[in-house]
């Protein structure tokens, strides 16, 4: 049974002027004024009065006072056996000035933000996480969580290890779970690695903010995807300088090299997804890939490989990882967010052995190292052969329901103004909307009637000649009770938005 405490910690309060005498009337103004302030709530016991006689080096009688003066005023209340609470009628008598008036608070304090916090303002808008219902990307309920392997197998590693791990660990991530990554990305995806070429990061984002750092000088431009990742994006946009994001188009084959060829040919970094493009789904085809590998190698540029949910696929055969290609010029991103959960935020990027000491203290100025614990149970997991079972079981439920999802919303939407795209890969797909919709305003009404969807514009530059309007989707464990009624109310905003 949870134990509620019988008292709270000591409040900040000044030192008593002792000069001055009257140290009762000295504290009991001060605890007035941290009752009035909200920092002690109503019904909220106040420190016994040994603890705050010893704390403030005074007699006990001294606070005695002082309590008695303050229940005889209303601002406390005291009860034989029981500790001394502020008084619970404080609530509407004296409410909290910060919780009364906040909107003259801002207005009094408010003031132009830096260039910088608006930039950082807009992402943290444009990328609010979706709540865990039809249709959210990654939510890995019901039948494609992991089962109960993954707590057992939690159980049994932290049973055997210290309760609280003390020091700072290595900045790479745990030598263990980077020979399980190394192992695992070599048979599933034909890269080719050291354990030491592995640094374990906080999932993809992290990766792509730390390849920004290690790779970009303040001048280089960078080739980013049209459409695109929204995280990729934000982070150069996020430095001021939109002029070095080089956004280059993609058709049925990936990215166009051409393209980035003409626009930009001395650019630094290619930013790609090229097992399966973000947000449309196509695969970089071959002869493309040799392309681009072949400007970094003539450039003596890098590419950016993220290969989000590669192990997800659901029709023939996958493409092997650029880096499997050209170790020497890619830097290879993955994450466990697709497959286990995102809340995990464990994911890894694979350097080429010359970078791998820039990353580790890019990442070192960041945050150190990577949580231990779920390390730990992670490199079990994997070395054990859970996670090739794993995902050998939720690509079968998933592939299921996605033909679901695509039938559910072909029988739902209206063909005139919404058409489904299956993917062949991943747990996402797209519906194109009628260029007549809005993608965005659909967005924020299904959001108001708990479907969530993401808008498909903003992930394309403001210029894109091939713009267009569209959702996206996400399958992952939801029953087809709950897709069928989101669905129908979708159906009904997009009718109503037309």
């Amino acid at each position: 049974m949870v134990r509620t405490p019988k008292s709270i910690e000591l409040p900040v309060l000044f030192p008593l002027d002792r000069k001055a005498g009257q140290l009762s009337q000295q504290l009991a103004q001060q605890l007035r004024q941290l009752i009035r302030a909200g920092t002690l709530r109503p019904g909220e016991p106040v420190p016994a009065t040994r603890q705050l006689a010893a704390a403030l080096q005074i007699a006990r009688g001294t606070v005695v006072e002082a309590f008695e003066q303050l229940v005889a005023e209303g601002y406390l209340e005291s009860k034989a056996g029981s500790s001394t609470t502020v008084s619970v009628t404080l609530t509407e008598r004296n409410p909290s000035p910060a919780a009364s008036q906040p909107a003259e608070a801002d207005t009094a304090f408010a003031r132009p933000l830096p260039a910088t916090a608006a930039r950082y303002a807009g992402i943290a808008a444009a990328m609010v996480p979706l709540p865990a219902a039809p249709f959210a990307i990654s939510v890995p309920a019901g039948p494609v969580a992991p089962d109960d392997t993954w707590r057992k197998l939690g159980n049994r590693i932290r049973a055997t290890r210290a309760g609280g791990p003390s020091g700072y660990a290595d900045p790479q991530g745990l030598l263990a779970l980077r020979k399980a990554i190394a192992d695992h990305v070599r048979k599933s995806r034909s890269v080719v690695c050291t354990p030491d070429q592995v640094i374990v990061t906080s999932g993809t984002q992290q990766g792509l903010y730390l390849a920004c750092q290690v790779l970009l000088e303040d001048s280089d431009q960078a080739w980013v995807e049209d459409p695109a990742y929204l995280g990729i994006t934000s982070i150069l946009e996020s430095t001021g300088r939109p002029d070095r994001i080089v956004r280059l188009p993609v058709d049925e084959q990936g990215l166009k090299v051409e393209d980035g060829l003409r626009k930009a040919p001395n650019a630094r970094v290619a930013f790609v997804t090229p097992s399966h493009q973000y947000p449309l789904g196509m695969p970089m085809s071959m002869a493309r890939r040799e392309a681009l590998l072949a400007w970094a190698a003539a450039t003596n540029a890098w590419v950016v490989e993220d290969d989000y949910d590669s192990e997800l696929r659901y029709a023939g055969h996958p493409f092997p990882a650029l880096q499997g290609l050209d170790g020497r010029r890619v830097i290879y991103l993955g994450t466990f967010s697709k497959i286990l959960f995102p809340s995990l935020r464990l994911g890894y990027l694979i350097a080429p052995s010359d970078l791998v000491a820039a990353f580790c203290g890019a990442r070192i100025v960041m945050d150190r190292h990577p949580a231990t614990a779920d390390q730990h149970v992670l490199a079990a997991f994997i070395a054990e052969g859970h996670l090739d079972r794993h995902i050998r079981r939720i690509r079968s439920i998933y592939a299921d329901s996605r033909s679901a999802l695509v039938q559910i919303l072909q029988a739902h939407l209206p063909a005139r103004l919404a058409r489904v795209q299956p993917i062949e890969q991943g747990v996402h797909l797209l519906v194109w909307l009628d260029d007549g919709l809005d993608d965005m305003a659909i967005a924020r009404l299904a959001a108001e009637q708990g479907v969530a969807v993401r808008a498909l514009s903003p992930t394309y530059s403001d210029r894109s000649p091939d713009k267009r309007q569209g959702l996206i989707l996400g399958f992952g464990g939801y029953p087809q009770d709950k897709m069928i009624a989101a669905a129908s109310k979708l159906a009904q905003i997009i009718e109503q938005c037309a």
